[in-house]
């Protein structure tokens, strides 16, 4: 947002709620995550950097949390570059929106928000997306070479409505148009590409509607809330952020091979999900399609609300993001339809800037697959990214995964589990930069543990690798 639009911006808060919001004089300058945090009545601010006697930054007010929406973008970035101040209110209640990932999932409120954002009329409006160019090479007598597209374009929207605050969600995929086998990927599974095969050593393609969704908030107290949101696709309380939404994972092009153990409920075409925001603690549940997105990537398919999760989270700082989660997914595979799924995960995120502007986050995930009939399988994730200043952004993940669908095309293997691993690292720079938008070259090499079994199928050493130029609105 320019000065021009915020100059016609309506501004409800006295001038010494603007200069908290902002973190220091000046409503319209932009701050880091790593700025001053915010002083209270003594001078000192309370263990997240909140002010005594305020609930979070930018919320203002003691009954109706729509104020503070327009409120908080005193506090915004309006430069367009790097991350995102946290002055903005959350569509889901008083908190900073910078707390807010995929669906209704929390991450820490240190996280960055990059995007463009405007004011129209009653609307505050934020949109951001990022589109990457990759050659993907997979080794290995499995492995294969493609190049594709991939990324999203998301739109978000609030405002006003009663004594409440409603919310409209947008997200869009070029996915669909790398064609329905998706990409290599070495060690994933999961989904079919045609209906009649399962998709493994391949990511398949996200559907072209990612999401589109509503949502409804009303503030109870200065510090707590109770929403509803409904998506047609959307994302119900199951799992950590989504991957490509999660700073430690957003800047790496490959999805990981534990997304089928911990968030590929990203897109579900069918879900209403309910919740309370308690200070720091948010519990909520849904009611939703258990069925993952057929082959069919264009297409808006009917929603079923026939299983359930639910999921608690908390904050404790404004570094720390944890959740923790339980689902039951009706009938989630289209080629196993009397196959159910209980879901269990956990994970927490750590996010923290440093060195004036550096930004460094990571994220720990436990996913569990309870097949009823069937195995239990595990996964485990580690995954950080160094974001520098000089628009360098270095990352890696590291994978376990128990799999029992590696071998399914084989006869005489089918169903055997195998405990697989993965090692990938890379990093992209920036090298052009406009005030909404960033140009980067990339790259990143992965590494595998085949179990002796897989040996014969995969070779002991299948190196693979991409290089990726990415285009990122700011």
């Amino acid at each position: 947002m320019n000065h021009a639009q915020m100059d016609g911006m309506k501004m409800d808060m006295p001038m010494d709620h603007a200069k908290t919001a902002a973190g220091k004089p000046g409503a319209g300058k932009t701050r880091s995550p790593s700025g001053p945090h915010r002083a209270g009545s003594h001078g000192r601010p309370d263990r997240r950097g909140r002010a005594p006697g305020h609930a979070h930054a930018a919320t203002g007010h003691e009954a109706t949390g729509h104020e503070a929406t327009t409120q908080g973008m005193a506090g915004h970035d309006m430069s367009g570059m790097g991350p995102m101040s946290h002055g903005m209110t959350s569509a889901f209640g008083p908190y900073s929106m910078a707390r807010d990932a995929s669906g209704t999932s929390w991450q820490p409120d240190l996280s960055p928000h990059e995007g463009v954002y405007q004011k129209l009329e009653d609307w505050s409006v934020m949109s951001h997306g990022l589109v990457n160019l990759v050659y993907d090479s997979q080794g290995g007598p499995r492995g294969a070479n493609k190049t594709f597209v991939s990324g999203m374009l998301m739109t978000m929207m609030q405002r006003p409505l009663g004594d409440g605050t409603l919310g409209l969600r947008a997200m869009l995929s070029p996915d669909p148009f790398m064609g329905a086998n998706g990409y290599p990927l070495l060690l994933a599974t999961g989904e079919t590409a045609n209906g009649t095969s399962h998709l493994v050593d391949r990511q398949h393609p996200h559907d072209l509607f990612m999401e589109l969704a509503a949502t409804y908030s009303q503030n109870l107290t200065a510090n707590s809330s109770v929403f509803v949101y409904g998506g047609l696709p959307g994302e119900p309380a199951l799992g950590p952020p989504a991957f490509m939404h999660r700073t430690s994972g957003a800047d790496n092009p490959e999805a990981p091979i534990s997304h089928h153990w911990l968030d590929s409920t990203h897109i579900t075409f069918g879900v209403l999900t309910a919740g309370v925001v308690m200070g720091d603690w948010k519990f909520e549940g849904s009611a939703f399609r258990g069925r993952e997105p057929d082959q069919y990537r264009y297409d808006i398919e009917r929603p079923y609300l026939d299983s359930f999760a639910g999921r608690v989270s908390w904050n404790p700082t404004r570094e720390l993001a944890f959740q923790l989660s339980y689902g039951h997914l009706n009938s989630p595979e289209q080629l196993a339809p009397s196959v159910n799924e209980n879901r269990l995960t956990a994970s927490g995120i750590y996010t923290t800037s440093f060195a004036g502007g550096n930004l460094w986050s990571t994220t720990v995930a436990w996913g569990r697959k309870m097949l009823r009939p069937g195995d239990t399988l595990d996964a485990y994730l580690l995954e950080s990214s160094l974001i520098l200043k000089n628009n360098v952004t270095l990352f890696m993940r590291a994978e376990r995964v128990q799999e029992d669908e590696l071998t399914d095309d084989i006869p005489g293997l089918e169903g055997r589990r195998f405990t697989v691993g993965k090692v990938s690292v890379g990093g992209i720079y920036d090298f052009l930069r406009t005030d909404h938008l960033k140009f980067g070259l990339g790259g990143l090499v992965s590494r595998y543990a085949i179990p002796h079994d897989l040996v014969s199928l995969y070779s002991r050493d299948p190196t693979s690798f991409m290089v990726f130029g990415r285009l990122k609105m700011l």
